[in-house]
């Protein structure tokens, strides 16, 4: 065998080296304009605008957030329940409603395939479903507008749905019924089990999705105590424009706030606030992330 110490490097693997280098700064770098201007100084922004290497820093932007105190941790709370009951009630339902789709004989697979499609191709509306959630269902002003309307998504059920079928011989479903287990204890107990790659790449892509929702919050949500981190968040940035766009302040006054109130650095603290725990998170799943996307796409 040939020893991989003496292997030498070729000019083409220095050559993709440094193309994936280019590409991973390239990625990297609007996150990174982010956070610098998040702590650069107002004023430095506004003579300099975005850049990464700033006059004068400053933490003001991030002190225009924390201003919130109280609120803030609760609106993380929230966030955080949310987004964990979320991605186990929704990771769940959409794994049992895969299953069902690999299921030869279930009587009603096609009808759910059809049934799953459906919302894919056509929607009411958020008029329609405002009506229907405040008005017929009366969850005005709950947590469960925040958490049932997204929990089953057809496309994140078609990726576990292909990973039954294609990474789960059937042959261990059979053995199972065979033993006289039903459809829930081979679905617990044989396939279940095996589908963590899959569980983990979509259960990442729901959570990173509940954690950014704040279009339900905006429509369903009035309470203080129930806001989530986003809808907290665009509230503080509506009240520094409502602030710097108030017309009954005297200019000299009104020119003054605006070398006080930070605004474009906070709106990048904001940003950091809100992606920051989805950034440390990812690379812990980034690898069933990959498998996930890629379900299927090599059969062995």
């Amino acid at each position: 065998m040939t020893d991989a110490r003496n292997e030498k490097i070729t000019s083409g693997q220095i050559a993709l080296l440094i193309s994936l280098l280019a590409i991973t700064l390239l990625a990297a770098m609007p996150v990174i304009l982010v956070f610098v201007s998040s702590v650069t100084d107002e004023t430095a922004l506004a003579a300099e605008g975005f850049t990464l290497f700033p006059s004068k820093l400053s933490l003001n932007g991030f002190r225009a957030v924390l201003k919130y105190g109280r609120q803030l941790f609760v609106s993380y709370g929230i966030t955080l329940f949310v987004t964990v009951s979320g991605t186990v009630l929704g990771v769940l339902i959409m794994s049992m409603y895969a299953y069902t789709l690999t299921v030869p004989d279930f009587p009603l697979r096609r009808f759910l395939s059809v049934f799953l499609l459906i919302p894919m191709l056509f929607s009411g509306g958020q008029l329609s479903m405002y009506i229907i959630f405040t008005s017929v269902y009366h969850l005005k002003d709950s947590l469960l507008l925040l958490i049932l309307p997204i929990c089953v998504q057809t496309m994140y059920v078609l990726i576990l749905r292909t990973y039954i079928r294609d990474s789960i011989p059937m042959e261990l479903r059979d053995a199972a019924r065979i033993d006289g287990a039903g459809n829930f204890t081979v679905f617990f107990s044989v396939v279940f089990p095996l589908m963590k790659p899959a569980l983990s790449a979509v259960g990442f892509m729901v959570g990173a999705m509940y954690w950014n929702d704040w279009q339900n919050a905006l429509l369903f949500i009035d309470s203080n105590e129930k806001k989530p981190l986003q809808l907290l968040l665009i509230n503080i940035q509506k009240n520094i424009d409502f602030l710097l766009s108030k017309r009954n302040i005297p200019s000299s006054a009104l020119a003054a706030m605006q070398g006080q109130i930070p605004q474009y650095s906070a709106t990048m603290a904001t940003v950091i606030v809100v992606i920051g725990p989805v950034m440390i998170a990812y690379p812990f799943f980034q690898k069933y992330i990959v498998k996930g996307f890629t379900l299927g796409s090599v059969k062995e």
